[in-house]
């Protein structure tokens, strides 16, 4: 008796995370297909700031790693498929998983849970810089300039200090409800 309530307790856990990762990747594409701002400054029409990484941010500070890198991969890549960005789609499917698995990594480290506003920039600042990185050498890759894509870096930082303004607070807002 006590093993088949274990084994339905486990399904029931991947059920559940399978549904939240399921629910957080569509809301991380939603976010970056919603609320978009192209800026002038890119070369590429690269320059685009969106709220998808703010969801990122809040996927990795509520629920950890591994469905911060599975939302981020998989709900962005779905908007760069579904866009202009189509080239951009498989670079994307591998720079922002690692940015939500290192944020959430972080975040969680050394029993954090999440709950640390100083390690929850830090977590955000070095997944960022991971990204800018990413997406520099995609602009390399795709354009074959080492120079230009110099000018998609303000408007990758703009993004995630915009996403970092929403995440963080919506996190701890989430936090405290003791739902997740």
């Amino acid at each position: 008796m006590e093993r088949k309530v274990t084994e339905r307790t486990q399904n029931n856990k991947r059920v559940y995370d399978m549904i939240i990762t399921s629910m957080l990747t569509a809301l991380v594409f939603l976010a970056t297909h919603s609320i978009k701002i192209m800026l002038p400054i890119s070369f590429n029409d690269g320059g685009l700031v969106h709220l998808g990484t703010g969801m990122l941010i809040i996927a990795a500070l509520v629920f950890g790693k591994k469905k911060a890198a599975i939302s981020g991969s998989v709900g962005m890549a779905l908007f760069d498929l579904t866009s202009p960005w189509v080239a951009w789609a498989p670079f994307t499917f591998v720079i922002r998983p690692v940015m939500g698995y290192v944020m959430g990594a972080i975040a969680y480290s050394k029993g954090r849970n999440g709950e640390s506003l100083l390690w929850n920039i830090i977590a955000i600042v070095v997944s960022g810089i991971w990204m800018i990185a990413g997406y520099y050498m995609t602009s390399v890759i795709l354009y074959g300039n080492w120079v230009a894509p110099i000018a998609s870096i303000p408007g990758d930082a703009l993004q995630i200090v915009i996403g970092a303004a929403a995440g963080i607070p919506i996190s701890a807002i989430l936090k405290r409800t003791k739902l997740f």
